[in-house]
């Protein structure tokens, strides 16, 4: 067996950044930038009012005084005469400042009879202008690599980027296999049982910017298997569910052998997840996850999202994790990393006592996993302990 360390280290090994594509910015959430974003213009673009009100001299306001207005400004149509001695101009937030004009008065500090524009006595200091390029410059850039979200979306549609060079998601081939399951919705017999794992790996890898694909379940034989893998071919990373093992029933190691796996490694040292295997067939990067829900679905999160992570151009690294104190108290670890089950809120962390790989219900309950180094003493309540976040 190897560590996790060592086994995500082989992992990334396995492949490279998906190629890129240009797509449009609607098309952008959650996908990782593979080229720099310059600004085609500062933002604003001009000095632009903050408020309503009425764009004057500084020099002219004086409380009780009056001026003179001479026109208007509004949001996409500028007053293109500068404002003078005694002069103001009606103007409304988002408008462009008129030249001439380093002040703001908001309307609640003025009243207006016709032309005449009447001061109070009390008056906001102002100014309520944002300068140009208050937000960025014109050469401000966007760099890479960055996954996307909805602010910065928002930055780079204001930056004037119509469209976007980004990594390709990569496809993900998901394989479960074994006679025992069947797909949720149909009528399982009185021997089988759901295939949750697939789902649950659907949905983690599709949130991690990845385009997965469920393939038909394989069955307990060569052929079934070897069926499966054909219709994985196109995708850029394979993973399988169950039978790398050592069963009689387990030929996701001899099925995948005989079509020129290149094996990586088979077993990591951690709990649960210990039959995990990986490799590569011709140039396409195969995980074999555990069968056991639970198990599944922590591989999933500790050593496929990463590799995600990498092939869509971001940092090769494990999991984040927090330093967070304990609960309760936990026993000492055995000799292989333990990643349990737990819940963080309030500043601390409690892991479930039930631990079973098979228990869905606990990981459902979950939103961290306190990692337990191997052979780790006991770590009473208030022991600051890593947790990779759910």
């Amino acid at each position: 067996m190897i560590s996790v360390d060592e086994a995500l280290e082989h992992i990334f090994a396995l492949s490279t950044p998906t190629n890129t594509e240009t797509i449009p910015l609607t098309e952008a959430q959650g996908r990782v930038l593979a080229q720099d974003v310059t600004a085609l213009r500062a933002q604003p673009p001009f000095a632009g009012s903050a408020m309503d009100g009425y764009a004057v001299r500084s020099a002219d306001v004086s409380a009780g005084g009056t001026l003179t207005v001479i026109g208007e400004a509004a949001a996409g149509r500028r007053f293109d005469k500068p404002v003078g001695q005694g002069q103001a101009v009606r103007i409304f937030t988002g408008a462009p400042v008129p030249d001439g004009a380093d002040r703001i008065l908001i309307q609640e500090d003025t009243d207006r009879d016709g032309d005449t524009l009447h001061l109070h006595d009390d008056l906001d200091a102002g100014p309520y202008i944002r300068p140009a390029g208050s937000d960025f410059p014109a050469d401000f850039t966007l760099s890479t690599p960055r996954r996307l979200g909805p602010n910065d979306i928002a930055l780079l549609a204001s930056m004037g980027a119509g469209q976007i060079v980004t990594y390709r998601p990569p496809t993900v081939a998901i394989l479960a296999t074994g006679d025992e399951l069947v797909a949720p919705g149909e009528r399982p017999g009185p021997d089988q049982i759901m295939a949750s794992n697939s789902y649950g790996l659907h949905a983690m890898f599709r949130a991690a910017g990845a385009h997965p694909r469920l393939l038909p379940i394989a069955r307990d034989t060569a052929a079934s298997l070897s069926t499966a893998f054909d219709l994985a071919a196109s995708a850029d990373l394979i993973v399988t569910i169950g039978g790398a093992s050592v069963g009689d029933y387990d030929l996701v190691r001899p099925v995948a052998g005989a079509r020129g796996m290149e094996p990586s490694f088979y077993k990591v040292a951690m709990r649960p997840g210990k039959p995990l295997m990986a490799g590569r067939i011709d140039s396409t990067p195969i995980i074999g996850l555990p069968g056991n829900p639970v198990s599944a679905m922590v591989c999933g999160r500790i050593f496929v999202l990463p590799l995600l992570d990498a092939m869509q151009g971001l940092s090769a690294k494990p999991a984040a994790r927090l330093n967070i104190p304990l609960a309760a108290p936990l026993p000492a670890n055995g000799p292989r990393e333990h990643y349990m089950r737990a819940v963080m809120a309030d500043g601390v962390v409690t892991a479930f006592d039930r631990q079973d790989s098979s228990l869905l219900n606990v990981l459902h309950r979950s939103n961290a996993l306190v990692v337990r180094p191997p052979n780790a003493p006991k770590a009473n309540t208030g022991t600051p302990v890593p947790v990779v976040p759910l």
